[in-house]
């Protein structure tokens, strides 16, 4: 089965381990994803929480894409509300001017945190997304040297003064972000990891919604939750931890992430059950069999054109094992050279 398949990577720190340990681990599954033939690697913006360690996607895409060899890299997203749209195209030009062809920008207005973190992060000037798409369509513009006069940035020299583009994405769970997307001709994912319920009708409207802007043509990806294993047996025990830290996430515990072990010893009430339940739809997690044709429905589903895998697992070695499993699944090309395709 061929199939694009990417990697979202929250760069999880596990109970137990350090943040280095966890940066160290996102090293280690770039260059084993990039030899494995996956699309693109990107990284994900949070801040104040445990559980989490990257809060400068745009600090670990130069590492990482100095690591690699062909697999694009980039953001998913750079948080953009809390920052300068010409300071965030200067940053990924920078990156685009390193390492041509192979930059992804993606985009979201989530805080990646909760709402006091957000206000440090933005000295207190925190918007909360409120003006989102019209910072988004300024960083188009500006990308595009299409700023209209009157603007602060007309008639700035935009640095460095690269001939390519890093490829744009807008990131989002509802369908505000994919109507944004449509309207302004960018690509689309929608994080079917956070809302599992109507992401399909959302990527229907953006395709049949979609104005050529900088791509000539819809794009929608689906990021998915996925955790796949050798057998049942370590794919249960890889569920419990995941319920766990659903559990622990509903509740508030600002913690790292759980471990097979703590997850065994841990008894649910009700209400950590009812949890439970409710989230389980956001992941897919069994065998190589069971988990690829769950992410096919999902494909089929979305009529997406490539699928973007989220996977935070008990450990370092099972999360780069699903990897693994799902490259094996979909027999992965790992000789092609991944460029920019034009729409």
């Amino acid at each position: 089965m061929n199939l694009a398949l990417s990697v979202l990577d929250q760069t999880p720190v596990i109970s137990g381990h350090s943040a280095q340990d966890a940066v160290a681990a996102t090293l280690e599954l770039a260059q084993a994803t990039d030899a494995l033939g996956y699309t693109r690697y990107w990284c994900a913006e949070h801040h104040g929480l445990a559980g989490v360690a990257n809060p400068a996607p745009e600090v670990m895409i130069a590492r990482l894409a100095a690591a690699t060899h062909r697999i694009r890299v980039g953001s998913g997203g750079i948080m953009l509300p809390y920052y300068s749209p010409f300071k965030i195209a200067e940053q990924f030009l920078m990156l685009e001017a390193m390492f041509p062809d192979r930059i992804d920008l993606g985009v979201g207005r989530a805080p990646g945190g909760d709402q006091r973190t957000a206000q440090a992060v933005a000295a207190g000037h925190y918007n909360r997304g409120e003006h989102f798409a019209e910072q988004v369509t300024d960083l188009v513009d500006i990308l595009s040297g299409d700023v209209a006069e009157g603007h602060s940035a007309y008639g700035v020299l935009l640095q460095p003064n690269v001939a390519t583009r890093p490829q744009m994405w807008i990131l989002g769970s509802s369908d505000f972000g994919g109507a944004l997307a449509a309207r302004l001709g960018v690509r689309f994912a929608f994080a079917h990891f956070i809302n599992p319920q109507y992401g399909e009708l959302v990527a229907r409207s953006y395709r049949t919604s979609f104005s050529p802007g900088v791509e000539r043509g819809p794009y929608v990806a689906v990021a998915l939750f996925v955790i796949c294993a050798d057998t049942e047996r370590e794919a249960n025990d890889l569920a419990a931890a995941v319920d766990l830290r659903r559990v622990q996430m509903a509740s508030g515990l600002n913690v790292q992430i759980p471990t097979i072990e703590e997850a065994r010893g841990r008894a649910f009430d009700s209400r950590e059950r009812m949890i439970i339940e409710r989230d389980r739809p956001r992941a897919i997690i069994g065998t190589p069999e069971r988990v690829a044709e769950a992410v096919l429905f999902q494909k089929e589903r979305f009529v997406a054109d490539e699928i973007v895998v989220l996977t935070v697992a008990a450990s370092y070695a099972s999360r780069l094992r699903s990897y693994e499993l799902l490259a094996q699944a979909f027999t992965l090309d790992r000789t092609r050279e991944v460029k920019a395709d034009a729409n």
